[in-house]
């Protein structure tokens, strides 16, 4: 981790390989507070089509940290009571959680019916970044901030090919450098009902500001990213054990009870849940639940 700015435009040739060796065991092993609570978040705007887009800049790890992001797992189930379940995952600070327990029951009872209850309520993947912005057309009083970036699985996949090219004549970058880093074109079209970032792309590198004094200004407007992940964010394994119960209607039962299959029932709230569910753009390996069991 960089303590002084000196220590961070030293270390940088570094900050690419360490990177990308977090990258690789992300995707070996395979929410924190919430944005729209929190004006410490940027978010981009939308027209009444669904289409926007701003230029950012992803910024390195913040003084005193070792990554420049961090990733939080979150659920989101509405039951057969019509109640929803809206909680982070403990498995996001490496403890065990009773909705994946459930859902982990659900997709090895053999029955196809409940495999999809869980494809419809997985662990939903997001990171928390920070991010300056360059420019954002529907609200310029943004240009030129740090703000923290909420998103999903398909925009840190752009980080990733980045900084991980396929092909060998194209060079790795850190997205995240100050000097050597890029720009990044978030472009959002609405595809199907949800937002999709498909045509967002990077600039070629440059640096953010030629005036280093400048760049320490940015990076040291930077906000802690280890907060989010802070015990106090997450909701004991009892208690939400308890709240999955009653959503479910087998309040005092044992998530084992929930092997057979479980109708959904379909109310006003869930509108609700499908913008989250748009907003978030996340995905999540099922097979995830079948290793859950192999771990005990």
């Amino acid at each position: 981790m960089a303590s002084s700015f000196a220590d961070l435009k030293k270390s940088r040739s570094q900050a690419l390989e360490k990177l990308t060796g977090e990258l690789s065991k992300l995707s070996s092993k395979e929410d924190g507070k919430k944005s729209y609570e929190d004006d410490r978040f940027w978010r981009p705007t939308v027209d009444k089509a669904g289409n926007g887009m701003a230029t950012i800049r992803f910024l390195p790890s913040p003084e005193g940290e070792d990554m420049p992001w961090i990733q939080i797992f979150s659920h989101s189930i509405q039951g057969p009571t019509g109640q929803w379940l809206i909680d982070n995952c403990l498995t996001t600070i490496n403890q065990k959680c009773p909705v994946c327990e459930h859902n982990n029951v659900l997709w090895n009872s053999g029955i196809e019916a409940n495999k999809e209850i869980v494809r419809k309520q997985k662990r939903k993947l997001q990171y928390v970044v920070n991010v300056y912005v360059v420019k954002d057309p529907s609200n310029p009083d943004n240009d030129g901030k740090v703000f923290l970036f909420k998103f999903g699985k398909k925009i840190f996949d752009k980080l990733n090919d980045l900084m991980n090219p396929e092909f060998e004549d194209e060079t790795p970058v850190n997205p995240f450098d100050l000097w050597e880093g890029a720009n990044f074109k978030l472009k959002i079209r609405k595809v199907e009902g949800y937002q999709n970032y498909d045509k967002s792309e990077f600039d070629k590198p440059s640096p953010l500001s030629k005036d280093d004094d400048d760049l320490e200004r940015i990076w040291k407007s930077e906000y802690k990213l280890t907060e989010f992940l802070d015990k106090s964010n997450f909701k004991s394994y009892d208690q939400i054990k308890e709240r999955l119960n009653v959503v479910l209607g087998i309040a005092g039962a044992t998530a084992d009870v929930a092997a057979a299959p479980i109708e959904r029932s379909v109310t006003k709230s869930a509108p609700v849940a499908a913008k989250i569910a748009a907003d978030d753009d996340e995905d999540e390996d099922l097979s995830y639940f079948e290793k859950l069991t192999e771990d005990d």
